[in-house]
């Protein structure tokens, strides 16, 4: 398990859609909407929140179909707490849960922004290009 720093602590939970919201801006990610927050939090397959008592510093989740499919996503941290093991330790209560819990031969990926994908290496991610190229498209 990752230690972090004094004072923050790790929690199974879904962020509020507000909070949330908020933190993907502090940890520069994307916007997205309310709307579309309140939809989709629910339905996180395993998430979980880092705090600095009541405030949000960190989070991560797991969503997908629960068998063959699951996407780490929103991995963010308060740029405050950069390197200071805040990233590692919600990855590695993701994974813990994804290797306890999701099916053999289930397929999990990520998209890493900037050089996140040093982090997601220790893991045991690989880049998937050339064979394969990740796609998007923005609604």
């Amino acid at each position: 398990m990752s230690a972090l720093p004094e004072g923050l602590v790790l929690h199974e939970a879904i962020p509020a859609s507000d909070e949330y919201l908020a933190l993907r801006k502090l940890a520069g990610l994307s916007a997205f909407s309310e709307e579309g927050a309140a939809i989709g939090l629910p339905n996180s397959w395993f998430a979980v929140c880092v705090r600095d008592g009541d405030r949000l510093v960190g989070m991560g989740r797991v969503i997908g179909d629960g068998g063959l499919f699951f996407q780490i996503v929103d991995i963010a941290v308060d740029p405050a707490l950069h390197r200071k093991g805040v990233g590692r330790a919600i990855m590695a209560a993701l994974m813990r849960r994804l290797e306890r819990d999701a099916p053999p031969r289930a397929f999990v990926s990520l998209l890493a922004d900037g050089v996140a994908h040093r982090l997601y290496a220790e893991f045991g991610f690989e880049m998937s290009a050339p064979a394969s190229q990740g796609m998007m498209r923005r609604l």
